[in-house]
């Protein structure tokens, strides 16, 4: 029995260590304070956002009494709520996304190959940690980060590849996306132009 129960323990910490490095980034510290009768006790509440750069992405927030352990807290917190998203070419989204999270609403377009990161705060920081190079993004609502990154996220898990939406239709992708005819017949009538 103690044998099993180190196996699993061993293989628990095998499974870790192979577990892919993930790039964290704080979005937001917030100091608060409580009035007892000697004084004041502060306490700190971490956002931090964490992910792979590779199209798996996740955010947690930690509180403890000092900073450095909240944004642990935080981090754990973030790997265990990761989410996968769908990457075209692995630098931009597939289509336009809307997110909503109470009075926070985001809009987040594709962009073309070196557009870059056109998003503010938190919403950067989450595209910079999922790994996306081009997109055109606007927050339009809330301010508050914490609503932000759950909008933003809340977008980015609806979103469909053409490979997932042709496999739930039992369909092949050629059969999904739009035809590609026009490219070659317009290079033909210009070079019957020239």
């Amino acid at each position: 029995m103690a044998e099993r129960e180190n196996n699993r323990r061993g293989n628990r910490r095998d499974r870790e260590e192979q577990a892919p490095e993930f790039a964290d980034r704080l979005v937001a510290i917030n100091r608060v304070s409580k009035t007892v009768k000697g004084g004041k006790r502060f306490g700190f509440a971490a956002l931090v956002v964490v992910g792979d750069q590779k199209g798996r992405v996740g955010f947690g927030k930690g509180k403890a009494k000092e900073v450095p352990e909240a944004i642990r807290k935080a981090t754990e917190q973030a790997k265990r709520k990761m989410i996968r998203v769908p990457l075209r070419e692995g630098r931009t989204l597939h289509h336009d996304i809307e997110g909503r999270h109470g009075a926070g609403k985001v809009v987040m377009r594709t962009a073309p190959t070196g557009t870059g990161i056109i998003a503010g705060g938190p919403m950067r920081a989450v595209f910079e940690m999922l790994g996306v190079q081009d997109v055109v993004a606007k927050s339009i609502g809330s301010q508050n980060p914490y609503n932000m990154i759950r909008a933003t996220l809340d977008g980015l898990s609806k979103e469909a590849s053409p490979r997932s939406v042709a496999q739930r239709r039992g369909k092949k992708v050629a059969d999904i996306l739009p035809k590609r005819e026009d490219a070659p017949q317009e290079s033909a009538q210009v070079a019957e132009e020239a």
